[in-house]
């Protein structure tokens, strides 16, 4: 099957992509061959390697076959347990013995077979030209059979392997639907691995994603440790540290520039006269503050401001109602007159 791409390189070179795209839709099957038809000498050129790969196939089952053919072993008749009787059928008769010549052919066949390196031509003659290889046209038959029979046990077992859950006595039923079950097989396989793929393929993408994240956070962690403790952090200590000892010598600078103002502006005879007016404000505070006792002392005899004397100060106000009205006559009364004399 075609293996999966992943979607960055996709997603990063646009006309691979659309390559891509072509090739899986329109050129090729999922399997990798093509959506094209054959032509004739391609039909011709297939047919002819399907019968090569079914050569070489029954080539490998039959060296596979000789190679692990042994001689049957010797079962051993079995013994009863009751007395023999006259009317008892016969025992059987035991297998019969295959012949010696057959029996050296299945231990040689093996290793001449299944050698990694062939032998050389002057050893492989004599071989070839001795027993039991000379009797091998006359040991052929049971040679097949012995053969036969390996082939079939090896084939009920695969179909054991490919069917677990069949009874014994039907799995030479499933022999003949092994090709079928290695082909669903392999197709599942191929399947699994091509899923398989994708989602490793996913995973890495989804992983580099991760990191790519895991890296930023560790970028941001270290520019917040650098801003805190680094020397971004140190210079704007160190700048912070310099403005207020600015900000200090300007207030004191402010102070002196105060205290000399002060000193400019004020002499010591303008502080002592200053210092003895505010005595006598203060003198004249006390004062005023002793008049208004007095007065106000002078105004609770009338009943001015006293509780349960209301009667009282509305006679005195009356009275002194009467007496500013009186002055008011009276003033009339000496401009009259003032007016009389001139005349």
């Amino acid at each position: 099957m075609l293996p999966p791409v992943e979607h960055a390189v996709l997603q990063n070179n646009p006309d691979f992509a659309a390559l891509h795209h072509t090739l899986t839709t329109a050129i090729l099957n999922p399997d990798g061959s093509s959506k094209k038809p054959y032509t004739r000498e391609q039909s011709a050129i297939q047919n002819e390697l399907a019968d090569h790969n079914f050569t070489a196939a029954k080539t490998h089952l039959l060296t596979s076959a000789l190679a692990t053919t042994a001689p049957p072993d010797p079962k051993p008749a079995p013994r009863s347990l009751r007395a023999p009787s006259t009317n008892s059928a016969p025992p059987s008769a035991p297998a019969p013995q295959l012949p010696e010549p057959l029996l050296d052919l299945l231990l040689l066949l093996p290793p001449l077979l299944t050698s990694p390196e062939p032998l050389p031509a002057e050893n492989l003659r004599i071989l070839l030209s001795n027993p039991p290889f000379t009797d091998l046209q006359s040991l052929l038959p049971q040679l097949g059979e012995l053969v036969s029979s390996t082939l079939h046990q090896s084939a009920v077992a695969l179909a054991r392997i490919a069917n677990p859950t069949t009874n014994p006595s039907f799995l030479h039923r499933t022999v003949p639907g092994l090709q079928t079950s290695y082909r669903n097989l392999q197709s599942e396989i191929e399947e699994s691995r091509h899923a398989l793929a994708r989602e490793r393929i996913r995973a890495a993408a989804e992983l580099t994603d991760l990191l790519s994240r895991h890296a930023s956070i560790l970028t941001l962690l270290v520019r917040a440790l650098e801003a805190k403790h680094g020397l971004v952090a140190r210079s704007l200590e160190f700048r912070a540290a310099e403005t207020a000892l600015v900000a200090q010598r300007v207030e004191q600078d402010a102070v002196a520039a105060r205290e000399g103002v002060r000193r400019e502006l004020y002499s010591p005879e303008m502080v002592a006269a200053l210092g003895n007016y505010a005595a006598h404000l203060r003198d004249a505070r006390m004062r005023l503050e002793g008049t208004v006792a007095t007065l106000t002392a002078e105004l609770e005899g009338y009943g001015v401001g006293v509780d349960g004397e209301q009667g009282k100060e509305r006679t005195m106000r009356e009275i002194a109602k009467k007496y500013r009205a009186m002055e008011r006559e009276l003033e009339d009364v000496k401009r009259d007159l003032e007016r009389l004399g001139r005349a």
